[in-house]
């Protein structure tokens, strides 16, 4: 075995980086405390200006007029302010438009600097409640997006790193040979951990440094460890939905019951079809959290869709709907059967609810992903709706029966594997046309039996 230590030894050129680092975090923070104080030295001084304001106002909802900066009557320009009085009410700028400020729940007479959330994006203020001359108690807010205070940041941060960066660059190059080699055993092991995961072979501890073998040792037992935890995640996934089950059935059966001696049960039925989809896009995520991290998945994806090809052209909702499948190309995807098949599933099922009679199926690969290209000849998705259609549990349409979470489910699943769901105009067919992409499997690797239950590939 090699060893490592030596190696370690001749690289004493590291604490000089270690120095300039240092030194570089250092002056940073300096800066950054002296953007900081600056920017609430400016928070200050816009809420001084509002409190002038609001005192010299006699009607409150007025104080614009006093208040010369033309950000606060653009919408989300960055800068704002709102007053909230006595008795509920709230007074704000024009450049909140249709949200507000949040406030404390313990308010104090003290400024209060505080960060959150705000219309723009993240945004610093100063809060602070005031006693007017009548004896009422307001609370005075204002706000900025922090934005510039993170160009400032950045700016500041360049100086720092062109300077250091010229001090060191030295350096780091005379050491740079010498940590290629420190690292090398490092990166093999880096490597072999990869096919590991596809020859599900143990690493040969032998192969390495002593210094690295007892960490070699560690990894073959936290790979198998892991393997086992997201086989034992994904059954209990898979317990927790027959599980959910029973219950759901029952008392979907109850209202069945129920409406059949009262009106008015509809809105039941609604909430409870949405419980469902819910808890199935749920434990899709989770399925799809767990496979995605199994390297060695493969699904043939000309047998899955041929699959619900013939499931849906048997239903008798579409004895009139010609569903075509284009698959020339034998791709084999990166994915758990189950997964894709529910993903390609939801957005069939979509496309045969609203076709008007054709709907077609083709692939294609593209780099390393397959494309899966689903259309139809029906009304499609208007452009600005189409990314409110993949929101969970939006319906463009409440007339036709369904949960809207369709979409969305789908395009969970693709994110999850390292793809993704996008909504388009079908030029031949003149409806929607969905665009799914996954990465292809890799190729020279041989997939193994995924367990029906799991999802997972079996092991001996």
């Amino acid at each position: 075995m090699q060893s490592l230590q030596r190696r370690v030894i001749l690289g004493g050129v590291v604490w000089a980086v270690i120095a300039i680092l240092v030194g570089g975090f250092a002056l940073l923070s300096v800066f950054d405390q002296i953007a900081n104080r600056r920017f609430n030295a400016l928070l200050e001084e816009r809420h001084t200006q509002i409190v002038v304001a609001l005192a010299n106002s006699e009607i409150p909802d007025q104080i614009g007029a006093f208040l010369n900066d033309p950000a606060y009557q653009r919408p989300y320009s960055g800068r704002y302010w709102q007053l909230n009085g006595p008795a509920g009410e709230v007074v704000a700028s024009r450049s909140l438009f249709d949200t507000v400020l949040p406030l404390a729940e313990a308010l104090s007479p003290e400024p209060q600097i505080w960060t959150s959330d705000g219309p723009d994006g993240p945004v610093r203020g100063l809060r602070q409640t005031i006693t007017l001359d009548d004896g009422s108690r307001w609370v005075v807010s204002v706000a900025a997006g922090v934005s510039a205070l993170q160009a400032e940041r950045e700016e500041m941060r360049m100086s720092v790193a062109i300077a250091f960066g010229f001090v060191g660059v030295l350096g780091i190059g005379a050491a740079a040979l010498l940590t290629s080699l420190i690292l090398k055993p490092l990166r093999k092991l880096s490597d072999d951990v990869v096919h590991r995961w596809d020859s599900g072979k143990p690493l040969d501890v032998g192969e390495y440094p002593s210094e690295v073998a007892p960490l070699v040792g560690d990894i073959n037992q936290l790979i198998d460890r892991n393997r086992e935890v997201i086989a034992q995640g994904r059954r209990q996934a898979a317990d927790l939905a027959h599980a959910l089950k029973t219950p759901s059935a029952a008392l979907r059966n109850e209202l069945v019951s129920i409406s059949r001696k009262a009106d008015g049960t509809a809105p039941l039925f609604d909430a409870l079809d949405r419980i469902d989809a819910q808890i199935i896009r749920s434990l899709a995520r989770m399925r799809a959290a767990n496979a995605s991290k199994v390297v060695n998945l493969r699904t043939d994806l000309g047998n899955s869709i041929s699959r619900l090809r013939r499931l849906f052209g048997a239903l008798p909702d579409t004895a009139q709907t010609s569903i075509m499948a284009k698959t020339p190309v034998e791709l084999e995807v990166a994915a758990d059967a189950q997964d894709v098949e529910e993903l390609l599933g939801n957005v069939i099922e979509n496309a045969v609810k609203w076709c008007d009679a054709q709907v077609v199926i083709s692939t294609e690969a593209a780099g390393d992903m397959a494309v899966v290209q689903i259309e139809d000849d029906g009304p499609g998705i208007d452009p600005h709706y189409r990314e409110t259609a993949l929101t969970a549990g939006t319906r463009l349409d409440t007339a036709v029966p369904g949960t809207g979470l369709g979409l969305s489910i789908s395009s969970d699943l693709a994110r999850a594997y390292g793809g993704s769901l996008d909504l388009g105009a079908s030029e031949r067919l003149g409806g929607l046309a969905v665009s799914i992409k996954l990465p292809l499997a890799a190729a020279g690797v041989s997939g193994r039996a995924s367990d029906p239950h799991t999802g997972l590939p079996k092991t001996a």
